[in-house]
């Protein structure tokens, strides 16, 4: 038994030693933690941004090669397609949103979500589209990590209180002519946005084109999340989020 304050044999204080571990073994217990906080937070905020939208170079629904169904026009209505093609390949109807932020000890980094929980509706009356309309589940936004999709929830879109992002037309789409099979076309469609909750007039970079019996479309519009009463979520290492981001539309209509 050796009394408080006797010497060990290298000459230390054993009472010196007891009180310099807890400060010591505190401060290794930060250093873990404040590097895998900040590894998840990377993990969160990090990955590799799929490519923008764009048409499909080789149709993904079987409706596109029915017989005979890319001649005659294409009046009627015609609904949107939500099971055909592969989210990951960005080959299936969906919607998503794209924001660049900035990372400390990355760098610039783009955040990609994408949903493939599309519904909705055209209506095509001879050379012009008249109506439309798309809403989408905001819920089941997917991007490369479930933590941020997790986050957003109660953050930022706030998808727990507004589930759901609608677009509609409000000005008809003249694009001319009947569309010949995979011609394809460019227009803007100016429509009534809502998201978090808020309608803001918007025009939509569109394009689109005839696959059989099948009309593949893409869209494309900036939009400001302070218009949106959206507050831009940061953490332990995202620096800031640019107030600007950009929604995607990738849509495969089938005649109703």
């Amino acid at each position: 038994m050796v009394p408080v304050g006797a010497s060990d044999a290298g000459g230390g204080s054993l009472e010196m030693k007891r009180r310099t571990r807890v400060p010591i073994g505190v401060a290794a217990m930060l250093v873990i933690v404040l590097a895998a906080g900040g590894f998840a937070l990377w993990q969160v905020f990090g990955g590799t941004e799929p490519p923008p939208v764009a048409l499909n170079s080789v149709s993904t629904s079987s409706g596109s090669t029915q017989s005979g169904s890319a001649s005659g026009g294409l009046d009627g209505t015609w609904t949107i397609d939500a099971t055909s093609g592969s989210l990951a390949e960005g080959t299936s109807s969906f919607a998503g949103y794209r924001v660049k932020e900035e990372l400390a000890g990355t760098g610039a980094n783009t955040a990609v979500g994408r949903t493939k929980n599309v519904s909705g509706s055209m209506t095509i009356d001879g050379t012009a589209i008249t109506a439309m309309q798309v809403t989408v589940d905001m819920t089941t936004l997917q991007s490369d990590d479930s933590r941020r999709d997790e986050r957003l929830r109660t953050d930022g879109l706030q998808t727990d209180e507004f589930p759901t992002a609608t677009f509609t037309l409000t000005e008809p789409i003249e694009v001319g002519s009947v569309p010949k099979e995979r011609q394809t076309i460019q227009a803007v469609a100016v429509g009534d946005l809502t998201l978090h909750g808020v309608t803001r007039s918007v025009r939509v970079s569109i394009q689109a084109q005839r696959n059989g019996g099948e009309i593949e479309a893409i869209g494309s519009v900036d939009v400001a999340l302070t218009d949106y009463g959206i507050q831009a979520p940061t953490g332990f290492l995202v620096l800031s989020i640019a107030n600007t981001g950009t929604i995607e539309l990738h849509l495969l209509f089938q005649r109703s």
